[in-house]
């Protein structure tokens, strides 16, 4: 028999007696592959949403604040077909928390613990920016830092401060206006340092050239006769007794102002930034209390800045934050304790 026809009717059919009989090889192996690619089907479907939901750090930037507080600042793309992402906070204790898309857009969130949960409305990369009080202690004059991150990071320490201790060997260190710059790894970091060390070499060896006092006698002299004089006539308008209306004004205003004299804040509180002097003294000069939305005109500062900034002098015991027509009032405490 011919090989080619032979070969025709064992791919084809075989017909015998009038019977059509139809090859099985591929319907059995279709059979068999049918549920293979079914569960794979199954299993795809389930682990889609696992993998949408995870995302990667782009940028990782941590601020230390004189008061111990940390700013964060994490940029992290997602996947944009997922509307729903989200991610672990670096602690439980969580202030002044925004997150926006890639365009700028404010999105909403909802914190549960140290968990938040974020619409992202497609956008392929968000940036959160929070402050977080659980990741620096204070023993004695040493803050201690401590973070495990899951990725490389940046970290700038407080002003004026000198590292003493370091478990971790930063990828890089600079100084950037009196602040100390590292670009750490991820894993686990603890960095011990002090505050109000003052940044001037020790061993300044610029010579000094003598001064000669005595031309600055000659024009300082009648000068200082000068202010003596109008002094003393200030001394004497001033104590002449005020009338008695007057002076029952004056009395109830010292009472209703009983504040602590800025200096006496700034001595007690050395570590005090200067923007946060500067809200200080602005307070004091207003009586010791003003509204919050009025530092913030005063300061030009946003909402979220000016409201960390007032939370900040809260937690170094310098000012209440009362509510008052449903605004917040912002008061120079009237008694101020030493730290330890």
């Amino acid at each position: 028999m011919n090989p080619e026809i032979v070969s025709i009717h064992r791919e084809e059919y075989l017909r015998e007696d009038g019977m059509l009989f139809v090859r099985t090889d591929g319907i059995l192996e279709t059979m068999v592959k049918a549920p293979l690619i079914m569960v794979g089907l199954i299993v795809a479907v389930i682990v889609m949403p696992i993998q949408t939901s995870f995302g990667s750090t782009r940028t990782l930037e941590l601020t230390i604040y004189s008061d111990g507080s940390t700013h964060i600042s994490h940029q992290i793309d997602i996947d944009p077909l997922n509307p729903d992402f989200e991610t672990t906070l670096f602690g439980p204790s969580i202030d002044n928390f925004v997150v926006v898309g890639e365009t700028g857009f404010l999105l909403s969130s909802e914190i549960s613990g140290n968990v938040v949960s974020i619409d992202t409305f497609g956008s392929s990369s968000i940036t959160i920016d929070y402050d977080t009080h659980d990741l620096v202690s204070k023993e004695g004059r040493v803050w201690t830092f401590s973070f495990n991150s899951p990725s490389d990071y940046t970290l700038l320490m407080p002003e004026n401060s000198v590292i003493v201790g370091m478990n971790a060997l930063p990828n890089n260190m600079e100084l950037i206006d009196e602040q100390t710059r590292l670009e750490l790894s991820s894993g686990p970091a603890e960095i011990n340092y002090i505050l109000g060390v003052s940044t001037i070499p020790p061993n300044n060896t610029t010579t000094e050239t003598p001064f000669d006092y005595m031309p600055v006698a000659i024009i300082a002299g009648p000068i200082i006769a000068a202010i003596t004089g109008i002094t003393l006539i200030l001394k004497k308008r001033q104590s002449k007794p005020l009338p008695q209306t007057i002076q029952n004004e004056a009395i109830v205003d010292k009472k209703e102002n009983k504040t602590i004299d800025t200096e006496t804040i700034f001595n007690l509180r050395p570590e005090m930034r200067d923007d946060d002097k500067e809200i200080i003294k602005f307070i004091s000069e207003n009586g010791g209390q003003v509204f919050e939305s009025d530092l913030r005109k005063k300061f030009l500062q946003p909402r979220t800045t000016m409201w960390r900034a007032v939370k900040r002098l809260e937690r170094l015991g310098v000012v209440e934050i009362i509510k008052k027509d449903l605004q917040n009032m912002v008061k120079l405490k009237e008694e101020l304790e030493e730290e330890e």
